[in-house]
């Protein structure tokens, strides 16, 4: 029975590999030796995820769990029904990456953080692209040039020291409409509206928009969640200070204000970071100059804080599926510190808020886009 089992299971491969060859499809499975791992071949330059699926038959239908798949039912002396599958196929679980971004996986994941933010809670966040690293003044001002001529109008053009830092001096209605703009440049549907019916986007003015005004659904750009941005910021870690899976902080790691005074700080010397102290304040660094957490991020601690959508409010130690935070507030939230800022800004779990009005040189965002 086993060497049978093991016969169909190799037909069916070989079948996969035929379909995948003769219709073109990617997609193709290259090998599936006796240890159980299968290869398959990607797209080229493709960062999208991939699942593996298996059926009884080739037809289907095609399952994604794996559970009890090795049982035996025996319905007779001599007939067994065999649920281990005899064909797989894999198929591509998200969209094409978009180019920037990265998948940050849906499922569960622990808030907040004993001492610095209570009380800690559970949410589950559902799959989502988040930028690889800040937005910087280069894009800015591409999709801003492009905007100003399309309706939209901004408190501040924006700022950077060059087309490789992080935008700042703008605040969060900016950085919001930015997005629709981004959005509407690259031919996608715009997320934020000044209506619940999506009948006007949002180009212009400082609109307190309301959750339901959002099309959470779009295809466009958007701010993240507060939830969204503490899960990215995670790196896939629970339970630590810091975005790269560690309880330190030193200059080696992000830029920011060092304090030896904290035990946490490691860095050799306290004040701005040495690399970047040139050509006046800000003391900004490129985006992306520091390695990624477990995600593949950048800078999400220090460098500039990142608006976020939410409205502040005190968390709720209730389970969550994809918060969107109060619908009415006086400031909107931020994260991750910035050049400018202690050590203890820095921490994953610790939350700020400012005036959405507000504009500085230590402020700026990354866009997260739904699947």
């Amino acid at each position: 029975m086993k060497n049978k089992l093991r016969v169909m299971a190799i037909i069916g491969m070989i079948m996969g590999l035929w379909a995948s060859a003769v219709l073109g499809q990617d997609p193709v499975i290259t090998s599936f030796p006796g240890n159980g791992q299968l290869s398959w071949t990607n797209a080229i330059d493709s960062n999208a995820l991939y699942r593996v699926e298996w059926a009884a038959q080739a037809g289907g239908p095609w399952q994604r769990t794996f559970d009890n798949i090795g049982s035996l039912d025996g319905h007779s002396a001599t007939e067994f029904t065999v649920s281990v599958p005899m064909f797989y196929r894999v198929v591509m679980a998200t969209h094409s990456p978009p180019l920037g971004m990265v998948w940050i996986d849906g499922g569960e994941v622990e808030l907040g953080q004993i001492g610095i933010t209570e009380p800690v809670h559970t949410n589950f966040i559902s799959g989502f692209w988040m930028d690889e690293m800040e937005v910087t003044y280069g894009k800015w001002k591409d999709v801003y040039n492009w905007a100003g001529t399309n309706g939209y109008t901004f408190d501040n053009p924006g700022s950077g020291k060059t087309n490789n830092h992080p935008v700042q001096m703008v605040n969060w209605h900016d950085s919001v409409k930015w997005c629709n703009a981004r959005s509407q440049y690259e031919g996608l549907t715009p997320c934020y509206y000044i209506d619940p019916f999506f009948f006007t986007v949002y180009k212009t003015g400082n609109v307190d928009i309301s959750n339901s005004w959002v099309n959470w659904s779009a295809n466009g750009y958007r701010l993240p969640t507060e939830a969204e941005w503490e899960k990215a910021a995670r790196g896939g870690r629970q339970r630590r200070l810091f975005p790269w899976g560690e309880d330190t902080i030193r200059h080696a790691r992000a830029n920011y204000y060092a304090d030896n005074l904290y035990s946490y700080d490691t860095s050799p010397a306290s004040g701005w970071h040495p690399d970047f102290q040139t050509d006046g304040i800000p003391y900004t660094s490129p985006a992306g100059c520091f390695p990624g957490n477990g995600y593949g991020l950048h800078d999400m601690a220090g460098n500039v804080w990142e608006w976020c959508w939410d409205w502040e409010a005190p968390y709720s130690a209730g389970y969550t599926t994809d918060p969107q935070g109060p619908t009415t507030g006086a400031q909107r939230v931020r994260r991750g510190g910035s050049w400018n800022n202690y050590p203890a800004t820095a921490f994953v779990a610790r939350r700020s808020n400012l005036d959405p009005i507000t504009k500085s040189n230590s402020h700026g965002f990354r866009c997260a886009k739904g699947p």
